[in-house]
């Protein structure tokens, strides 16, 4: 079997509209760089035709692959896919493609300079956002300090979908995971607090973690709910500090 250097994992549910340009632009870039790239879509249960679109996607050799996943949510998808990526260095990114990726040069090299995880972040020196609109973006901050105060001090950003990972940590941190890891299906988009448990987890374990500056831009047709989601997102945070408290991590 042929030796991968980075996995790209997508996540995706009702992505039929903006998954074709993103699987475009993600195979130009793994045509742009000296590296060997598998692409992972994981359907996330869809009821439009986004796995329809994945598995048409024209992909020569081995490096392309889709997975039909029941609607779990986000973070079952990614778990999902991480667990199936090959790749020396495994990455996330949502399927809007908000981050363009060739920021993964810029995670890549982080990983290559010593880190166990890199993470794109919106805020600080060199970082852009673009276009959000101002409530989600206090709301953001709003969040950011909660969890800084109660799971993860001193990251700024840990909900920015663009995220990179050395294989044996991801798959370390992952199967530690205890949010949304269960059989259950849900309706609809579900925003959740995952990233929130998974730096905890690493902090935890004693990886190191870097913050990598990124441009990202909103995209129209986010699944975001601002008031519902920030709610189960702060829960999240909760039950990360209780499921520590109560030792289910160890």
């Amino acid at each position: 079997m042929k030796h991968v250097d980075l996995s790209i994992v997508i996540p995706a549910f009702n992505e039929a509209a903006r998954l074709p340009a993103t699987l475009q632009a993600i195979c130009e870039y793994a045509d742009s760089v000296d590296l060997c790239i598998e692409v992972i879509v994981v359907d996330d249960g869809s009821s439009d035709n986004t796995l329809t679109i994945a598995r048409g996607f024209r992909q020569t050799g081995d490096r392309y692959h889709v997975i039909d996943a029941p609607h779990r949510g986000k973070a079952a998808a990614v778990r999902t896919g991480i667990l199936a990526a090959r790749g020396d260095i495994i990455l996330f990114t949502d399927a809007d493609l908000s981050t363009p990726i060739t920021y993964a040069d810029s995670l890549i090299r982080g990983i290559e300079q010593g880190a166990d995880i890199a993470i794109g972040s919106r805020e600080g020196v060199g970082a852009q956002r673009v276009g959000e609109p101002w409530h989600r973006h206090v709301m953001g901050r709003v969040f950011n300090a909660l969890v800084r105060a109660l799971a993860v001090p001193g990251i700024n950003d840990t909900q920015c979908g663009f995220k990179a990972f050395r294989r044996d940590v991801a798959h370390d941190i992952f199967r530690r995971a205890r949010l949304y890891s269960g059989d259950e299906t849900v309706r609809g988009p579900r925003v959740t607090g995952f990233d929130v448990e998974i730096l905890f987890l690493a902090r935890r374990a004693g990886y190191r973690i870097v913050e990598i500056p990124v441009y990202w831009q909103h995209v129209s047709g986010s699944k975001v709910r601002p008031m519902s989601d920030s709610v189960r997102m702060f829960v999240d945070v909760l039950r990360v500090r209780y499921l520590a408290l109560t030792g289910r991590y160890d």
